[in-house]
């Protein structure tokens, strides 16, 4: 297994590194299903980096209880300070999530230990392999509640010209840049979706920003939108 990647000393210019090269892109795609997560009660938030959405979802569900892990400590402070007044509410875990196992994932004082009926990467599983992603959702499915959601935003790859032109030279240079700024060995998105359905999770929605270059998706560790006779809703936003 690679060393996880430093992201410490990038934690205070991170929010300015992503406006500058995307604008508002990012923050909508991970805003996305925000207000379809006002029901969840536990949450679990993988790479959040300085605590953008774990402030938001905060706001946003007045009743939720979230466990922040990341293995930098800088993003996790940044993300307890964002978290404001809410702060109480976030136990943040500073770890490889690779590593951390099930067993180490312990609530907060004075609560109960109810599984997680909510998993929030946001960019960041594009800093996994595929094989590092699937055994990460695996884990993941047996600590979840059964009717759990997993809301994902990453950077994709729209095929066709867009994608030739586009979306590899742009997510290469990126791998590029990370991988000198934090040391990240990865240079290729993983399969997530696989990953995530080889898992038991399904998807529910889809959505594209950018031509396809951004997506933003909700799973679920429930049956099938097939078996429950609906459909997943995709499309392209912005």
């Amino acid at each position: 297994m690679s060393r996880a990647p430093d992201f410490n000393r990038l934690a205070r210019l991170y929010r300015w590194m992503e406006w500058f090269s995307f604008g508002p892109w990012l923050a909508l795609t991970r805003f996305t299903f925000l207000d379809q997560l006002t029901g969840c009660r536990r949450a679990l938030v993988l790479g959040d980096g300085d605590g953008r959405f774990t402030a938001r979802l905060l706001k946003a569900n007045p009743a939720v209880l979230i466990d922040a892990v990341d293995a930098s400590s800088a993003m996790l402070r940044a993300l307890h300070r964002r978290a404001g007044a809410e702060a109480g509410r976030v136990c943040t875990h500073l770890a490889d999530v690779r590593e951390w196992k099930a067993a180490e994932w312990q609530p907060p004082a004075g609560e109960s230990a109810t599984a997680y009926d909510l998993i929030a990467t946001h960019f960041f599983l594009d800093c996994l392999t595929t094989a590092e992603a699937a055994a990460l959702a695996a884990r993941l499915r047996e600590v979840v509640a059964p009717s759990a959601l997993w809301v994902v935003s990453e950077f994709a790859d729209p095929g066709g010209w867009r994608g030739a032109l586009l979306a590899r030279p742009l997510v290469a240079s990126l791998y590029l840049a990370f991988g000198w700024l934090t040391g990240l060995t990865v240079r290729a998105l993983p399969d997530h979706a696989s990953a995530l359905g080889g898992a038991g999770f399904h998807l529910l929605a889809r959505r594209a920003r950018l031509g396809g270059l951004l997506v933003s998706e909700l799973w679920s560790a429930g049956p099938s939108p097939e078996d429950a006779g609906g459909g997943s809703e995709t499309g392209e936003t912005g």
